[in-house]
Order: C-alpha cells, then structure tokens, then sequence
C-alpha cells in the first residue's frame, strides 16, 4: 500500500512542477494520451446499496483522477457473468476488474476466508489494519498471484446480522436440517450444529426464499436487506453476525492487464480502492440504523437475538473450523499464524480501549 501512496505523490508533485509555456500555461505535447477501456465485473446486482454502488463510484472515481484516460464499465451479477464467476473470469481477463468476496474461492485456495471474514474474527476496523499493517495485504497477493490477479481492499461491511429466518430459533434443536444460504467458513459452522448451508448467488436468494427452497438467509445488515427486500419473505431478523463479524470484500485485478498499465494509472487504481474500501464502511455504519429502524417500526420485523448458548456452541465449533482450516497447508498456517496473532494483540488493546468505553457507555444512569 505505502509504495502507491508514495507513487501518488509523486504523480502530484511532477504536476505541479511542469514547465509554463510562454503565455503562462502548462506545456502539453502533441500526442494525445492513451485511453484504456477496462471492464469490471462484480458479486452483486449493480444497484444494491453500497455493495453494488461502491464500484460504480470507484469507476467515476478513477475516471476523474486519470482525466479521462481510465475508463471502467460496471457489470453488475449476471450481466456478463455470474456472481460466484468473477474470480476466473478476471484471473482469464474476460474482465480486467472484479469486486466480491474472498471466501468465495476456498475451494480453489483455502486459506481466502482469512482475507474475508473468519467467525468470531476481526471486526472490520481490525481487518482494515492487519491487511494494511499487520502483513496481510502481502500474504494476500502471494496466494493469489498463481493466478493472474492482485488483490486489494475493497470495503468493509462491518459487524453483519445474521440473517432472516421464517422461524423462531430458541435452541439448537431449532437449527437442525434448516436450509440456509450461507457462504463461507460460517457455512461449514452452520451444517455442522446441524443446518444445511447453501451456497447462492445474491440475485437468485429472494425468490429461494419466496419459494421456500431456502429457510434462511444471511446477507449484511439493515441497509442492504432492506433494499433487498427480505422483509417481505421472512418474519424474523436475528442478531448478531458470529459468522461474519467484519467482513472485507476484495477488489481483484488481472495481473497482466495492470502491470501493463503506465504507474500513474497503477497508482490511481489503487487509490480508488482505498477510497472505496473506507466509504463502503462509512455508508453502512451510517444507514443501518435508519434502516433498522425502518424494518421494525414500519414493517413490523421481528428483531432477535440468538439465544446465549446457541452462540457459545457456534463458537465452540468455530474454533474447531478454524484450527481445522489452519491446519490444511504450510501457506494456510502461516496466513493463519499471521493472522491470529494479530487478533489476540488487537483483541487485547480493544479490551482496555473500545470494548470497557462500549461497556461505559451502556451503563445505566442514575
């Protein structure tokens, strides 16, 4: 990340520092600048809040920055391919550009959840700084250098819901055979405290749950699941999100097409992602609670949360996932390594720092 903010400043440096032309302007040359044409594919249907919007503003973003001389065309799901595509199909260069979600693709490497999401993990904050300071950023783009691509940050949900059931969960027993959409390493937690996790593109969930193919969803939170609509299907929202309590989602580049771009715009594509990955997150910590409060007060939801014990077993067999998944290669332990040493450093100054001011603050007063 530092080498492109320091290439930045030097893009805006040389241009302050171009010769004036005798009349007092800036001095050009005659050859117009190239203009790359690039294509960006992405997980979710384009106009869903925040998750569908965010590329089409780093799109507009990079545009402005390059002058022009960047020009993105947003595809949302389904548009040129499906949601759980993008990953190939920009590793091919069918697109140059792709945003989703890195646990998507542990079938094909099994250490991406932990540049995703892990259950009972890194709050999005947390995640932002060991991708950025801890060493994950280049942990990520060995793992995914194989294939063709660059990953880097492309916003942040923050703490999730977990999600909208058709029916009251008050115990274990009530998760048992309940056909979930759910990704992820959430999804083997889930199918193995009895649920049957499914795996689903965005676009196609609202009318499995119509339907009754699906008794359960996890999406995001308020802001997106009400766009979504799936108040209208299912009766009763539960929180929190254990399965996905900061959840990253990834912009990924063609490797091929972005080295073979000129620094300036290698920079500015990357800044755009920073751009994104910050205001993603501020979007939905600044909508959820309106929308929240929308979903209850107007369209009558009915907010839970999940029993006591039911969340101390989904976190007792997490960790067991997670120590599994740890233990699945060399690469994945050092990732893991990394990874959880991280947490327990940041968990332990959260603990004396934003957890007890959280606790301060919910105090009752006299």
């Amino acid at each position: 990340m530092h080498k492109w903010l320091s290439v930045i400043v030097l893009i805006l440096l040389a241009a302050c520092s171009e010769a004036p032309t005798s009349s007092g302007g800036v001095a050009t040359t005659s050859e117009p600048q190239r203009v790359y044409e690039w294509k960006m594919i992405t997980s979710w249907p384009k106009n869903l809040p925040a998750l569908g919007t965010s590329p089409v503003h780093f799109a507009e973003i990079v545009d402005k920055m390059s002058n022009g001389r960047m020009k993105i065309r947003v595809y949302g799901a389904n548009e040129l391919v499906g949601g759980l595509e993008v990953f190939d199909a920009v590793s091919q260069g069918v697109a140059e550009i792709g945003h989703t979600g890195a646990y998507y693709w542990q079938g094909k490497i099994p250490a991406t959840p932990f540049f995703s999401s892990i259950p009972f993990g890194m709050t999005g904050g947390e995640m932002n700084a060991w991708l950025a300071y801890g060493g994950g950023n280049e942990l990520w783009r060995e793992i995914y250098a194989p294939f063709n691509l660059i990953p880097a940050r492309g916003g942040n949900s923050g703490t999730q819901m977990f999600g909208w059931f058709n029916k009251e969960i008050n115990s274990l027993a009530d998760l048992q055979g309940l056909k979930m959409r759910i990704p992820g390493l959430g999804g083997e937690v889930f199918s193995r405290a009895g649920g049957t996790p499914v795996t689903m593109q965005v676009s196609d969930v609202f009318t499995a749950l119509q339907t009754g193919a699906l008794d359960a969803t996890e999406f995001v939170s308020p802001y997106n699941d009400l766009a979504a609509g799936y108040h209208t299907v299912a009766k009763y929202y539960y929180y929190p999100g254990w399965h996905e309590p900061g959840s990253t989602l990834e912009t990924i580049f063609n490797k091929s097409a972005f080295e073979a771009l000129p620094e300036d715009l290698q920079a500015i594509l990357m800044a755009g992602t920073e751009v994104m990955n910050q205001l993603l997150l501020d979007e939905l910590t600044a909508k959820n609670n309106e929308a929240l409060r929308v979903l209850v007060e107007e369209h009558n939801v009915q907010l839970r949360k999940l029993p006591d014990d039911v969340l101390a077993e989904l976190h007792r067999i997490s960790n067991d996932v997670v120590a599994e998944l740890a233990a699945t290669d060399a690469t994945t332990k050092r990732i893991y390594d990394s990874w959880n040493a991280f947490r327990e450093g940041v968990g332990s100054y959260h603990g004396i720092a934003e957890d007890a001011l959280v606790e301060a603050r919910n105090l009752p007063l006299n």
